[in-house]
């Protein structure tokens, strides 16, 4: 079954894109399987990481720009990071709703994924969503991620650009002159420029971009004005992600091999943490939650003694 769904997948079947990113969302174990099958065939898609607080108008933003790149020719994926219900544990908002424009095209790709606890302005499973979309042959892959603080900056990670969205008259002009989500940005797009304030946001990103002093060779980071409603500065937007792209290769190399790391961390951890939990057994588990609980014994001696364990062969007896 899993070969299968590789194969339709690297084949561009929709229908075969939406199962697989079902897979990997639930964290099935098939899901890690069809990684393995296509994993090979990812690395060709350009990743766009397009991130902001709440309100800065990212769907909108990324709907006109999806309308832009599929002027190119380019195809695209979506992948819209949304709240979690308390209810379900799904998506709530659903950037697909926003997006409708694209519905019946075939060359653009729409899937919200819910948050599920996950901090940082992703899912958990996000980067294995876009590793599918890659595999399934689209260029350009854009991730929007919930609206976040200015700690919440995990989309470095996953992006080869990160393009922070911010908003006059919502505090961004103080916003913006904090550490985190500041210094991500590889672009700055000022949205709903059409608003008064924009210019003194404008300036305000401007006047902090001047503390820094960048050399001949580095990038400074543009700032594009956007109207994402009518559509004005989106070509521009597309603009600076190319000449950011085409500047800077050794940027997007050194992602792709930090996003790797990160990624082999998080599996070795969940696999460590899963064969310790099996060898002393959940009654075994348990007691020492309990002990730590009543302060018998503190989390780092607990840990120790369970790793040890694991390594010298016992169990939980």
């Amino acid at each position: 079954m899993t070969a299968s769904l590789a194969a339709r997948v690297l084949g561009g079947d929709l229908r075969a894109i939406a199962r697989a990113i079902t897979l990997v969302e639930n964290e099935h174990p098939a899901g890690a399987d069809l990684l393995r099958a296509v994993f090979a065939h990812t690395g060709r898609a350009y990743v766009i990481g397009i991130t902001g607080p709440p309100g800065a108008g990212k769907s909108t933003l990324v709907d006109r720009l999806t309308a832009e790149i599929r002027r190119t020719g380019l195809t695209v994926g979506i992948v819209a990071i949304d709240p979690t219900s308390p209810f379900t544990g799904g998506a709530v908002l659903g950037d697909r709703l926003r997006m409708q424009a694209h519905a019946a095209d075939d060359g653009v790709f729409i899937r919200s994924m819910a948050t599920r606890g996950h901090l940082g302005g992703l899912s958990r499973a996000t980067g294995d969503g876009v590793l599918v979309l890659d595999a399934a042959g689209r260029d350009v892959v854009i991730i929007e991620t919930v609206g976040v603080g200015q700690d919440e900056v995990d989309i470095v990670r996953l992006a080869d650009i990160s393009i922070v969205t911010l908003v006059p008259g919502a505090g961004d002009d103080v916003q913006a002159l904090k550490a985190g989500i500041m210094e991500i940005a590889d672009v700055f797009a000022v949205n709903k420029a059409d608003r008064e304030g924009a210019d003194r946001l404008i300036s305000a990103i401007e006047a902090n971009l001047s503390l820094h002093a960048y050399g001949e060779d580095e990038w400074r980071p543009p700032i594009v004005a956007t109207v994402a409603t009518t559509g004005a500065g989106v070509a521009e937007l597309w603009a600076a992600i190319g000449q950011f792209r085409d500047r800077r290769p050794d940027t997007r190399v050194a992602r792709r091999r930090t996003r790797g790391e990160q990624r082999l961390r998080e599996i070795v951890a969940q696999q460590c943490l899963q064969l310790i939990t099996t060898r002393v057994g959940v009654e075994q588990w348990m007691r020492t939650v309990d002990r730590i609980a009543e302060r018998q014994i503190d989390p780092y001696t607990a840990a120790d003694d369970l790793v040890s364990s694991v390594l010298e062969g016992r169990d939980g007896a």
